[in-house]
This record gives structure tokens, sequence and C-alpha cells, in this order.
């Protein structure tokens, strides 16, 4: 467990995939970056200082996924470039799986949505169908889902797409830093990054583009990020994506350990509970996600009791203002109201140990007996 204050050790924190804590050496890059006075666009001194700090994020950030620098577009948020990716091309037919988080579902809801198989693996037939039939399409699809971390085939789904002229666009917020990246392997042609799902700041993502490619501008009124995406740079919050980035990059080897954290988490929670079921479980999963159903006991009973044990997960995606909907993630798998309603998220981070999973499992096994005896 990593150095906190007395009272935060005595709370778990499991829900990495809503944001991940800053990291120290991320913290120390941003305080650094607060004694820069320059705004980055200004020709003095001040903003040219700026505008290097600036740059050097931007490097970082370019090399997680093997682009170069001028292929990333910072942005406020993996929302925003998700919004951007969708939009920036009104002339295409926008395609999209169904279990695509809310900032791709949302951003264009016209868009026809694939089916998944019961693992939550798009479904290929249905894919290559609707490329067939759909001229100048745009295909989005999430390289790892943020409520199950199942992995999509998302290089096979983009040699499908180009063959019909489709562009790619993947949404990598929950894959960046816990899978290898590489923008050029997954042969898309926009990707999706998130700061805070890092290690780094909440309020800044990044779109990275292929060369040449021309998106139309969601925000207006300024030069900035070429003039893709005008206001003032988030200096702070883009430092701290940099730090974040090279942490990610050097840190990845740490991956294969939370995928046992995780492994152990699940083996032991089903051993101790037959009950349960995990989401995904038969698909290729990012190595800190794990979807747990506890049927007959709610989601979001299930995450109240466990905070009061000072554990915390959610229920679903966090990008609900905090409201517990039933998800379209579950569902599209092909889960019943009930089982979908019985599921929490259990995500693991750079802030987890055995320690963590330890606590979880005794406060979950309380429940597990409730539900068992209901």
């Amino acid at each position: 467990m990593n150095p906190q204050s007395a009272s935060a050790r005595e709370r778990i924190y499991l829900d990495h995939n809503a944001t991940t804590p800053l990291k120290p050496a991320v913290r120390a890059a941003m305080v650094q970056a607060m004694d820069l006075v320059g705004n980055p666009s200004s020709v003095h001194a001040f903003g040219r200082t700026a505008r290097r700090a600036v740059e050097e994020a931007r490097a970082a950030v370019a090399a997680l996924v093997g682009v170069k620098p001028a292929q990333v577009l910072f942005t406020g948020s993996g929302t925003e470039a998700n919004n951007m990716a969708l939009r920036g091309f009104p002339g295409r037919a926008v395609l999209t799986s169904a279990v695509e988080h809310e900032s791709v579902l949302a951003a264009d809801p016209a868009a026809e949505r694939l089916p998944v198989t019961p693992d939550g693996v798009i479904d290929q037939a249905a894919l290559t169908a609707a490329l067939e039939q759909t001229k100048s399409a745009l295909l989005s699809l999430m390289v790892a889902n943020n409520e199950t971390g199942v992995i999509q085939p998302v290089a096979e789904a983009a040699r499908l797409a180009h063959a019909q002229g489709a562009l790619v666009h993947a949404d990598a917020v929950q894959a960046a830093g816990r899978l290898p990246l590489s923008f050029a392997e997954l042969g898309v042609d926009l990707l999706t990054l998130s700061a805070h799902k890092l290690g780094g700041p909440a309020g800044v993502g990044a779109l990275i583009l292929a060369e040449g490619l021309e998106p139309e501008s969601l925000i207006r009124g300024g030069g900035q990020e070429k003039r893709k995406r005008a206001g003032t740079e988030n200096l702070l919050g883009i430092v701290g994506f940099g730090a974040a980035a090279r942490l990610a990059h050097d840190e990845l080897p740490n991956a294969a350990a939370l995928a046992s954290l995780r492994d152990r988490l699940e083996r032991e929670a089903l051993a101790g509970a037959p009950q349960a079921r995990i989401m995904g479980a038969g698909a290729a999963r990012v190595p800190n996600t794990s979807c747990l159903v506890l049927p007959g006991l709610l989601g979001e009973t299930q995450v109240m009791a466990l905070d009061l044990a000072s554990v915390a997960v959610s229920a679903g995606s966090a990008c609900s203002s905090g409201k517990v909907k039933p998800s379209h993630v579950l569902a599209a798998m092909g889960a019943d109201a009930v089982t979908a309603a019985s599921a929490i998220r259990v995500s693991l981070g750079w802030t987890n140990d055995d320690e963590a999973v330890d606590r979880f499992l005794t406060a979950w096994f309380t429940l597990a007996r409730r539900s068992a005896a209901a």
C-alpha cells in the first residue's frame, strides 16, 4: 500500500476505473509547473517556457502509444476526445458496439449499435455486415470495457473497416497503462486517452490522430492545438498527463502483478460464494478489472454496504453524476435485469496489494452470506 495518511490507510480504494489516485511523481511535476507563469501561446520568454513544458508532455503521451508528438491533440477529457472523434466527420455514418462508454453512445444517438457475444466481445458477423452495408462509415470500438474489462479485437475490426473505406476510432481510456498500446498495431485512425485513469489529473485527455487526418473542431475561438481545440491550454493538467504517461510506460510490467491480485480475488470470491459469477470471464480482459455478480443483492446495496466497511467499489460506470442505473453493458451481454442489477465492479490499481483484496473479501463475504440466506 502506498504511503498515505492514517485515515486513508484505513480505507480501501478499489475503484481505479473511475479515477486513479494521483501518483506522487505526477503531483511533484504539477507542483513544479505551478511556478510557470506564461501562457503557452505567448511569444515572450515566459510563454516559450510554458510552451516547452506542453510540448515535452505531448512527446511523453505520444511515446506511450508510439506516435509522433504532432499527432497528439490535447482535450479537456476523454469524453471530449470521444465527441471530437465521432462528431468530427459529419459526412460519415457512425457504427459502435452496444457496450461502448456513454460518451461514445451519446456523441451520436443515431449511431448503429452492433451486438456483442455473451462475453461482451463484438459480434464479428454483425460487424462485417454493417460495414458492407454502410458507406463512408466511422467505426468506434473501445479497446477495453470500463465495466467488465473485456478487450475488443480492435486491430481485426480495423482491418475489416478499412477494407470497406471506413475510418476507425478506438477509446483506449481504460487500456492505457494496463496493456501495451501501439497506434500502428491497432491500425486505427483516432485513439482516445485520459490522464486521470493513468494516475494523472482529471480534466485533461488526448485524441491521437493519424497523420493528415483533419476532424472538424468542436470548440472554436482560438488557434490552440493547431486550431483544432480552442482555449488556453490546461498547463498544469498537461504537465501532469505527461508525467503520468512516462510512468505508465515504465511501469507497464507491473500489470502482471495486478492480474495476479485480480485473479486471486475472483478465485477466492467464487470459492466462498458459489452463487456468484464473473461477467466477461470467458474473454480476454485488462488485468485490473472484475465485474462480480452476487444474485439477489442489488449492486447499489453492495456498494453502500462495502463503503460502510471502508471499501470503495462501484456499480457499473462512474459517469452518471453519482447515480446508479441499469448497466447497458451487461444488458447487451444478455444479462437479465436481476443479474445486471446485482453486479459490482472491482477495479484495482497502483494503491492496492494483498491486504486490499483481503479487506474486500472479508466485507463482501458478509454480503454473500446474506445473499445465500435470502
